[in-house]
């Protein structure tokens, strides 16, 4: 391994490995520094891109221009890798109240993304449900395991991997490289950048079993279906802000059960239960770009519930500032706390 990287990069969820990816592609020399662990965030991600969002079913920020901007690097990645990555999976949203589908009809009429189901009834095999069904369009997953794995593999054969834990102490051995910081939650205790707003919260999935559900689609109601592999499906998931710890819990397993048994009619078996801590901010906007104050220290971070689609979007973003010097956009650009930050 060679200390005259011209990047280093610390972590390899889906910032890292867009922003390595990149690096890499421009013909820079980059070393990744990524310490194996399997409870990661990128890891146990459902790996959806849903361009609408919350109960007021409002569009996702800059959806119009980070949807296709992710769909396309994904497909980039997948023939790079030759793998499958991305197809498109929309939602359908069983709603559970009169009230919830009187709130999605009137959005119907202002909303592209959203459509009503009109053929209703086909879907009784499968669930139970007393009100109408709603469809958002298009919705992608992303098999972000594959991505991480696929890409990791590359790294290897390029030998620019460090499967190990990145301390502050050996910034000074790399004097002459940019560092940047893609760790995920392990950056809010980072020297650098623990003055930001971060927010972490904690998210957990029940990985199941269920055979004979057709994999065409997502399905919502009080939780959500999402395909995952062969016949197993990925239950979840919850947005927990107060917790002790990363670990999967009780409480969310009972409170699963419960409400698959109440929506779902076919049988299912429980295979693993998966958790992992989020990295969000206050402000549910990134944290991209170089410290104001220590010009090779860089961050591509905070990216919340959104990383399938905010960081290949932020990664490019942070490439082309580092190696064309191009503006970052301004609501994630980390010179906007450079007044906190350059307290330190």
């Amino acid at each position: 391994m060679s200390s005259k990287a011209d990047y280093i990069i610390i972590g390899q969820g889906i910032s890292g490995t867009f922003l390595s990816y990149y690096l890499h592609k421009a013909g820079k020399n980059i070393l990744v520094f990524d310490e194996p662990k399997n409870n990661t965030a990128s890891k146990v991600t459902s790996g959806v891109i849903n361009p609408v969002t919350g109960r007021r079913i409002v569009r996702t920020w800059m959806i119009e221009e980070i949807m296709p901007f992710a769909a396309h690097a994904y497909q980039a990645l997948e023939n790079e890798l030759n793998i499958s990555l991305i197809h498109q999976c929309n939602i359908l949203d069983f709603h559970p109240t009169a009230q919830m589908q009187n709130a999605f009809d009137e959005r119907v009429n202002e909303e592209t993304y959203l459509s009503n189901v009109k053929d209703t009834e086909s879907w009784r095999n499968y669930f139970n449900y007393d009100f109408g069904i709603g469809e958002i369009n298009p919705c992608w997953q992303i098999n972000i395991q594959a991505l991480i794995q696929e890409w990791r593999k590359e790294l290897q054969k390029n030998n620019q991997l460090i499967e190990e834990k990145f301390s502050v102490e050996q910034i000074k051995d790399y004097a002459d490289s940019k560092i940047i910081f893609c760790d995920g939650v392990a950056n809010i205790d980072n020297t650098f950048f623990h003055l930001l707003p971060y927010a972490a919260n904690k998210g957990e999935a029940l990985i199941v079993e269920i055979k004979d559900l057709p994999r065409t689609n997502m399905y919502k109601q009080s939780c959500a279906i999402v395909p995952w592999k062969d016949d197993l499906w990925w239950i979840g998931s919850n947005y927990e802000w107060n917790f002790e710890n990363d670990l999967p819990s009780k409480e969310f397993r009972e409170s699963m059960e419960q409400k698959l048994k109440s929506f779902l009619k076919l049988p299912y078996k429980i295979i693993t239960h998966i958790a992992a801590l989020r990295p969000a901010n206050v402000e549910r906007r990134p944290f991209v770009g170089l410290h104001p104050t220590h010009k090779n220290i860089g961050i591509l971070n905070g990216m919340g519930t959104k990383g399938c689609s905010l960081a290949p979007y932020f990664a490019h973003q942070l490439a082309e500032n580092l190696m064309n010097n191009k503006p970052i956009l301004a609501y994630a650009d980390i010179q906007r706390f450079k007044g906190i930050l350059s307290k330190q």
